[in-house]
């Protein structure tokens, strides 16, 4: 993308997003209307330490700064646990050894701006809610499906928060407890059987050999008609639909928005999980709960943190 801001974003406010995942990190430039107008990528690489992470993304701020863009405030999502208002991360699975260290340190003294930092999901939520094609925002509830699964629920605008502002665990629900063992200490929750993670763990356990490394590639599989990649796939479609049944059920909200990497092969799956929803919520009227892919797609994390900076500071 070209580095020079057009005279269309000239005069509108820009917040610097990153958006940080357990597999990559973005960060770009995002306009108060949701608009993506610098984007940079790259590795996580947890294991090599949060410093050489946190150097990366000041790295790329700067180079966002270098393309003539006033920072208004940075907005930082990131997979939880984590305390939102001091940045303080928790024990995140996906980011081992992270634990304890602060996103918003030394950020607002290099950048001179307010940071806002959120869950990951929590600020897609706000994003999907506010800007998504077909707002629906009362009773509002996001779900990412990528190395892990997490969520955001947003009713009447506002974003939902637990005791002492913590953040609903949507993905450490318990769908089978003769399930796999997650790292969140429980047998057999969405995450361990419906992430990204999880479709190439059961893939590994039928074929050890397997050289397949990731989701996309046992969802490419199955497009070309391998069978034990067809029946990952369903497998996906059965558990996916599950948790979204329980969420129907609990919340039986207006809508539900489905994102993250995952979610880009969804069309092998999302029609089985629809089904099961049909099949499991009979209590409650799910044929009102619209459930659909997020529309911000690949823009949904950086739309995201900078949302959550907007809705904190703005």
């Amino acid at each position: 993308m070209d580095e020079t801001p057009d005279r269309n974003v000239c005069g509108l406010k820009i917040i610097g997003a990153v958006d940080i995942g357990g597999t990559k990190i973005s960060v770009g430039a995002v306009t108060e209307t949701g608009a993506i107008v610098k984007r940079l990528e790259c590795a996580t690489r947890p294991k090599e330490g949060f410093a050489a992470a946190m150097e990366r993304i000041k790295n790329m701020l700067r180079e966002v700064i270098g393309g003539g863009f006033k920072l208004e405030g940075i907005g930082i999502a990131c997979p939880g646990p984590l305390n939102p208002f001091t940045g303080i991360i928790g024990d995140v699975g996906t980011l081992p050894g992270w634990e304890g260290c602060n996103l918003m340190a030394g950020f607002e003294s290099e950048f001179g701006v307010q940071v806002a930092v959120e869950n990951d999901a929590d600020a897609a939520a706000l994003a999907e809610a506010r800007w998504r094609a077909a707002k629906c925002n009362e009773r509002f509830i996001y779900v990412t499906v990528s190395t892990g699964i997490g969520g955001g629920i947003v009713l009447s605008g506002e974003l939902y928060r637990g005791a002492t502002g913590a953040h609903p665990e949507l993905g450490h629900q318990i769908i089978d407890a003769s399930g796999p063992l997650c790292y969140c200490r429980a047998h057999g929750c969405w995450e361990s059987l419906a992430s990204g993670s999880a479709i190439v763990s059961w893939v590994k356990e039928q074929q050890p050999d397997t050289a397949v490394g990731t989701a996309e590639e046992v969802c490419i599989l199955a497009q070309q008609g391998d069978p034990l990649a067809q029946r990952a796939v369903a497998r996906e479609g059965y558990y996916l639909g599950l948790g979204l049944a329980n969420l129907v059920t609990v919340f039986t909200p207006d809508a539900i928005a489905l994102g993250g990497g995952v979610m880009k092969s969804g069309h092998l799956f999302l029609d089985r999980a629809l089904e099961v929803v049909r099949e499991v919520c009979t209590q409650v009227p799910a044929e009102k709960t619209q459930i659909t892919l997020a529309s911000l797609g690949p823009d949904t994390g950086l739309a995201g943190a900078a949302q959550a900076w907007n809705s904190r500071y703005h």
